[in-house]
């Protein structure tokens, strides 16, 4: 019997569970056109980090995820050439060890992927042949490329989440604003037509989870079936 899943909803292409990118401020990306100066430090609903917005020596203009404790005209650098200071982005080979940095790139140029998050630091742990080692804020450590870029600081906005929504309302206005599927509701709560695991026929709520009989000793774990039924005569 087929059945209406979140899966299939969110798989299927609908615009029901995409991010409104027409929204967002622009693409927070680090372009490597010397130094800029801030010209704005703005909000973006799809970001969590507050948006600086930069105006380049060319006279370009573009957006990037701001540091903790930059101001509004201060001016950054990029490349190889940019001191050792707060908000500069340079070259992964050029940090020495111990750096705390945000914002790093998964392959030299493409502008920043990872610890982009409000709050957000990775630290310089070591280099070695492979590529310089950085240990992201999930304290897993990640190899990567010597001339990948990186931005020194801190992301701004941290303790953002200790905050609580305090209710309903508020956590549903912050969903909505970034098409998320909220609340989330578990699929041994529906009913069964909605999902496999749905149904209260049973004593036990979802799909039953009983050994089977001829299953290998590897398998009988859990819940095991009863030795037989009925009356014992």
């Amino acid at each position: 019997m087929g059945k209406n899943l979140i899966q299939q909803k969110r798989g299927k292409g609908s615009s029901t569970y995409r991010r409104h990118s027409f929204r967002a401020v622009g693409k927070a990306r680090v372009q490597d056109r010397g130094s800029a100066i801030i010209t704005d430090i703005v909000h973006s609903k799809l970001h969590t980090a507050p948006i600086a917005k930069v105006c380049y020596e060319d006279g370009e203009e573009g957006v990037i995820i701001a540091p903790e404790g930059v101001c509004v005209g201060q001016r950054i650098v990029i490349g190889s050439e940019a001191p050792l200071e707060l908000g500069n982005t340079l070259p992964l080979k050029n940090l020495p060890e111990g750096s705390l940095v945000y914002n790093i790139e998964a392959q030299p140029g493409d502008g920043g992927k990872f610890v982009r998050a409000s709050g957000g630091v990775a630290r310089i742990v070591g280099k070695s042949l492979a590529g310089v080692i950085i240990q992201l804020p999930s304290k897993k450590r990640k190899t990567f490329n010597p001339a990948c870029k990186a931005s020194l600081g801190v992301a701004a906005g941290g303790g953002r989440r200790e905050k609580p929504f305090m209710k309903a309302g508020r956590k549903h206005h912050y969903c909505k604003a970034k098409n998320k599927y909220w609340p989330k509701v578990s699929g041994a709560a529906m009913n069964a037509v909605d999902h496999p695991l749905g149904g209260k026929r049973s004593g036990r709520k979802g799909r039953p989870t009983i050994v089977p009989k001829n299953a290998p000793p590897g398998r009988k774990v859990g819940m095991l079936r009863p030795r037989h039924t009925g009356r014992n005569k």
